[in-house]
C-alpha cells in the first residue's frame, strides 16, 4: 500500500475527512514518527511495532568494480520491528 492508498482508503472510511484531511492527518504522523527518531527517541504503535534507532559500526568494504577497499563510516539507522499482534495477523494469511 502506498502513501496515496492509505489516504484514499482513509478518508473513504472517514466520511467525514476530505483527501486533504486525510492527507495532513498522515503527514503529522509520519513527521511526529520521523522527529522523534531523528532525536533518538523510540516509537511504539501497541499492535503494530516499534520504530527505533540503531548504530551500525564503521567497517571497511570493497568497490565490487575497482576491488579498492574504501572506509564506511558508522551510522544510523532506522529499525522497525512487528508487534505480536501483526505478526500473528500475517501469519494467519
Amino acid at each position: 500500500m502506498t502513501k496515496s492508498e492509505l489516504i484514499e482508503k482513509l478518508s473513504e472510511e472517514h466520511e467525514l475527512l476530505t483527501k486533504k484531511e486525510a492527507e495532513a492527518v498522515i503527514n503529522v504522523i509520519f513527521d511526529g514518527i520521523g522527529s522523534a527518531l531523528a532525536q533518538g527517541d523510540r516509537v511504539e504503535i501497541r499492535g503494530f511495532g516499534s520504530f527505533s534507532v540503531r548504530e551500525r559500526s564503521a567497517r571497511e568494504a570493497r568497490n565490487p568494480k575497482s576491488g579498492e577497499v574504501v572506509e564506511i563510516a558508522s551510522r544510523k539507522t532506522p529499525f522497525f520491528k512487528t508487534g505480536k499482534e501483526l505478526r500473528e495477523r500475517v501469519d494467519s494469511l
